[in-house]
């Protein structure tokens, strides 16, 4: 092959390009090459376009004679029939994933009649030879059947990070230096100009040569035509050389302005990867660019080059923060700072990709129990998981020699502010990270805040103000603004008040409020269309709940805007889907709005006084029971306050979540006013009831959650709030018969800092959330890694390398499956217990063959012999994020571990089976954690004793003793019931010696139990006195986990520890 071959310069020429470019075409290669394959391809292109750029240009090539249509729009099939007829050029838009089977015979050009005609549904159609088929979809990864693909010629028109920077480039040298631009533009053109005119003139020549007869020198015109041509080119040689150098000082100028155009970039492209953190975070190419060239714009003008191009960088780099962390939930932003420090940084090569690689990762595969006291078992696997890296080699002995200087340091209060013992002080930012990720993930998110301020600048952790006024002025009647709703807010307050102020109110007829829901599309249309007609303002709210209309609107709005008096402006509101599969708005309403998040206070302090704002001074004096109406108001407020304040400590606050919003609130005042002017004495049971079962409860939906709801009402209203002092929390009790001016400022007082005391919950649930919030938000931070950013050189092995060792490792320990008819022989006696066994190996024999076949085809797929399905992608992307496939997850039990623990976990319970299945005999002590379905045994262990003692089994119930030893020091079974081990307790801690409940030790977030001994009894016979029913649940994730209860003895009230969320957990 010719060496230096460009395909691009054999099918197209420079001025055909500079033509594209002028229609919209982007200036990079990759664009350059797509439009040249889309001139010159055989079968009909199919364009996939995210960004729209593709179908862009291609509306400004073709222009008026271009027909556009799609999929199920009315006369479709007519269009393309017509068009057919007429040989014209075709674009169908928008396609999704499965074309209609009616278009199979024109995608395939299976003609009829030598080529004259092609069917399509049913009907003979013309063929014209100039007709041109377009497709488009604006999918960014669609999955399309391999026939289509075969059929059509794919485009991706997908814009990169090279060329987004090559298009930006362009820009930011046309804003700040046009000169340059035009120049560049003008060379173009001339360059181009030349070598038109040559080939004019050589084609000239060869006519004037072929044509000469005899000897040509006798000619004189010819060889006066000779000379010119020779004078032209060697002129036109000598602009070429003179241009060639302009190019060369042109380029060197505008190279000046790459960083520019390179941070930009990377930019976007962090924006646009928070649609894996939630699909209504879409942020459209359009909006980026027009937020680029505010930012330009407004940057601070420095006669320095390079000082200039620094401030152009920190203009852009804030200017987008603010951009998209306004539409950002609180919990997601610092998923967004982080990304967007830990990319710039690895731009500048700052960081190493293989450090940030493991502190996303942070996997670790064995557990060892920890020599030192302050660190638990958890954070001494930690250490040493990262001791294997040679930038922390030794640093387990460190910790295990100096432990007094590693207790200060992980007990204090803020260890991330705080130097790192020995020469460990000496490590960079991202080691330290990783080495606080080990010891005190609890404290990371803060240690995150600070690296983010150290290395971009303290005013990207600020928190910034909702700006309504500032949104209205970027909006447009084609741009409108996106509310995303929180519970608890309401985001039509605000627009009201900034409405009034501008003179857009409801009154005056230029404010139209639909609230939507079934039937109310109509409405909406027809106040979309007054309002684009008058310059009036529209607000739809609850968009989500007209899946259905959501198509229709998109174009509505996009209609109405054209030719829309200027005033015109619309407003959205909606609220996110439970999960990214239930999403339901388009793309283009997300990409094309400003979008805005606004969310409830949190802590409880704002809670309380949001909760105190729903009343006012005539709310307290409406009653005539006044002193009992105001204190059980001020205790309904505080209840409202917990409850709401929980749901952020995740499981161990409610074990599922509910909306409560202050709606529950008003309306349990208003029944409170009632009932105590109904009655003469203050009906306790009844309001009690009232609020916790029908108004509040109305939103629970699990036992354990309404009894904690009906514990939280009996602590807080009983007679003596009114009669003597009651206290609410530590530390604050029920405030004096005082005005509401006097409430708001009891509260700010005589509340206690924050802290999980006020609601009830042993310090460590904040310990506990914090962690887990840390666990999320890396886990989140790995999946929006670039693929192409993490493999490379640096790592020295590509994702599929990488996945194949795992898959390797895993088939190579993977254990033989249960022979069950060997198994079954060994026993004819089928004892409950024998039946438990047996189920719980036909269950493992699903999942190890599971695991089996799927990573077999993997490695078939890797090695592309197989297709690679969308299963099997989600196989590869879940081993390479070390998760546990959702395939295995659904035959397997629950679990929270990353896929090298769960793996080892699996091998562990197999060997416990085995052991089992030797011979049939209950073991000395049944690890319950390792059973596929612990209920089963639970209720095996009823059966025996009920068949035993011949006792009615419907009137039996489980009763659990904790004993004082370990699983060691039992050699054999019970002779009724069993010993179990494998439990764990959280929200507090066993006391083996005085064999109680007690509160846990700070920092031990679940503490191992003893052996339990579990026996069954029948219903009458059981303890109930001091003690306190304890759930059991398989992992934290509680709710759908729940097993059994368990009574366990308690000195302390019972109510202390349903307020803490006490637990056991088969999984710490």
């Amino acid at each position: 092959m010719t060496e230096g071959l460009d395909l691009i310069a054999m099918l197209t020429d420079d001025a055909t390009v500079a033509t594209w470019n002028n229609e919209g075409l982007p200036s990079d290669r990759m664009s350059t090459e797509n439009a040249t394959i889309l001139t010159h391809c055989e079968r009909w292109p199919l364009l996939i376009d995210p960004q729209q750029q593709g179908i862009k240009w291609i509306k400004n090539k073709y222009g008026t004679d271009l027909k556009v249509t799609h999929m199920g729009q009315k006369g479709f099939l007519n269009a393309i029939e017509t068009a057919l007829a007429f040989g014209d050029v075709i674009l169908i838009e928008n396609l999704e994933e499965t074309i209609d089977p009616v278009l199979d015979p024109l995608l395939g050009r299976n003609t009829i009649k030598k080529g004259k005609y092609i069917r399509i549904g049913g009907k003979e159609c013309e063929f014209n030879r100039n007709f041109r088929l377009l497709l488009h979809t604006k999918l960014a990864n669609p999955h399309y059947k391999p026939e289509l693909q075969a059929q059509t010629t794919l485009l991706n028109f997908t814009v990169t990070e090279d060329g987004l920077e090559a298009q930006l480039l362009a820009e930011v040298v046309s804003i700040e230096r046009p000169d340059l631009e035009k120049l560049k533009l003008a060379l173009t053109k001339h360059q181009n100009d030349f070598k038109i005119e040559l080939k004019h003139l050589e084609d000239d020549l060869l006519l004037r040569l072929s044509a000469a007869e005899g000897s040509f020198l006798g000619d004189t015109q010819l060889v006066e035509r000779l000379e010119t041509t020779k004078a032209t080119a060697a002129e036109i040689e000598h602009k070429v050389i003179e241009a060639k150098d302009n190019e060369e000082k042109i380029n060197e100028a505008r190279e000046r302005y790459r960083p520019v155009a390179a941070r930009a970039s990377l930019l976007y492209f962090v924006i646009n990867d928070l649609r894996k953190v939630n699909p209504i975070y879409q942020f459209s190419l359009k909006a980026f660019k027009a937020l680029f060239h505010r930012a330009i714009e407004q940057a601070d003008k420095v006669e320095d080059t390079q000082g200039h191009i620094s401030v152009l960088m920190e203009s852009i780099t804030h200017a987008t923060f603010l951009y998209a962390s306004q539409a950002l939930f609180e919990k997601d932003k610092l998923t967004f700072l982080s990304q967007m420090a830990f990319q710039i940084l690895l731009r500048k090569k700052e960081i190493d990709p293989v450090e940030l690689d493991f502190l996303l990762r942070f996997t670790i595969e064995h557990t060892y129990l920890s020599p030192v006291d302050f660190l638990t078992t958890q954070s001494w696997s930690a250490v040493k998981a990262i001791a294997l890296m040679e930038e922390f080699r030794g640093i387990d002995r460190d910790v295990e020699g100096s432990a007094k200087q590693w207790r200060k340091w992980v007990e204090s209060e803020c260890p991330e502010k705080e130097k790192l013992p020995q020469e460990w002080k000496k490590k960079s930012l991202i080691q330290k990270l990783i080495i606080l990720r080990a010891l005190r993930p609890d404290r990371m998110t803060y240690a995150l805040r600070n690296f983010v301020e150290e290395k971009l600048g303290a005013k990207y952790v600020e928190r910034t103000r909702l700006d309504l006024v500032k949104a209205l002025e970027e909006s447009s009647p084609a741009t409108p603004v996106f509310f995303i709703l929180s519970p608890g807010v309401d985001a039509l307050k605000d627009l009201e008040a900034l409405g009034k102020r501008l003179g857009f109110t409801i009154d005056s007829g230029k404010f139209h409020n639909v609230s939507l829901g079934q039937g109310q599309e109509t409405v909406a249309e027809r106040a979309l269309e007054k309002a684009s007609n008058g310059g009036h303002w529209v607000i739809l709210q609850n968009v989500h709940l007209v899946a259905k209309w959501l198509g229709t609107l998109e174009k509505l709005i996009e209609r109405f805007s054209q030719g829309s008096h200027r005033d015109y402006r619309v407003f959205m509101s909606a609220e996110t889907a439970p999960t990214p599969s239930e999403h339901i708005i388009p793309q283009g309403l997300l990409e094309n709005s400003i979008k805005i998040t606004n969310e409830p206070p949190t802590g409880m302090l704002a809670n309380l006084h949001a909760a105190l704002y729903n009343f006012d001074q005539d709310t307290l004096e409406v009653c005539s029971k006044e002193q009992e109406f105001k204190g059980i108001l001020f205790a309904l407020c505080y209840f409202h306050a917990c409850v709401a304040g929980r749901l952020r400590f995740g499981p161990q606050g409610w074990s599922r979540s509910y909306p409560f919003s202050p709606g529950d609130l008003t309306i349990c005042a208003d029944v409170l006013y009632n009932y105590l002017e109904a009655n003469p004495h203050v009906p306790w049971e009844d309001l009690r009831y009232l609020f916790g079962e029908i108004m509040y409860g109305g939103h629970i939906t699990d036992d354990w959650d309404r009894k904690l709801c009906r514990v939280y009402l009996e602590e807080f209203m009983n007679p003596s709030l009114i009669e003597d002092e009651l206290m609410l929390a530590p530390g604050f009790a029920a405030p004096p018969n005082l005005d509401y001016a006097g409430y708001h400022q009891y509260v700010e007082e005589m509340l206690p800092p924050e802290s999980p005391a006020l609601y009830g919950l042993h310090p460590n649930a904040e310990i506990e959330f914090l962690t887990v919030t840390t666990n999320t938000l890396f886990r989140t931070l790995l999946e929006m890694q670039p693929s192409n950013a993490l493999v490379s050189e640096e790592l020295g092995q590509s994702t599929e390398d990488k996945v194949k060792n795992v898959l390797d490792d895993i088939l190579e320990r993977l254990p033989e499956e249960f022979n069950m008819a060997d198994i079954t022989q060994k026993h004819p006696n089928r004892t409950p217990y024998v039946l438990v066994c047996f189920q719980e190996c036909e269950r493992m024999n699903v999942l190890l063959r599971e695991i089996r076949v799927s990573l077999q085809q993997l490695d078939l797929g890797l090695k592309g012999e197989l297709t690679v399905s969308p299963a099997v992608e989600a196989l590869q992307s879940a081993l390479s994020y070390d998760t546990v496939p959702d395939t295995w997850s659904k035959l397997a039990y629950p679990s929270t571990y990353g896929l090298a623990k769960w793996f080892n976990d699996l091998l562990v319970r197999c060997r416990e089976l085995d052991t089992w299945t030797q011979d049939l005999a209950l073991p000395a002590v049944v690890w319950l954690s390792g059973l596929f379905n612990p209920q089963s045994f639970l209720t095996a262990i009823m059966q025996t004793m009920a068949r035993k003692n011949e006792w009615p089994l419907d009137k039996m119930c489980l009763t659990v003793d904790v004993t004082k030893k370990t699983k060691e020091e039992y050699g054999h079974p019970p002779r009724e019931g069993a010993y179990l081990h494998g439990l764990f307790m959280e929200g507090a801690r066993w006391d083996a010696q005085a064999g109680t409940i007690v509160d846990a030790r700070l920092k031990e977030l679940t503490s191992a139990m003893p052996v339990v001994f579990a026996r069954a009894v029948p219903v009458d016979r059981q303890e109930t006195k001091h003690t306190y029913e304890c759930p059991v649940y398989r992992t934290k994730v509680r709710g759908p986990n729940y097993i059994w209860t368990f009574r366990l003895r308690s000195r302390a009230k019972t109510a202390k520890w349903v307020l803490a969320g006490v637990a056991l957990l088969l999984e710490a």
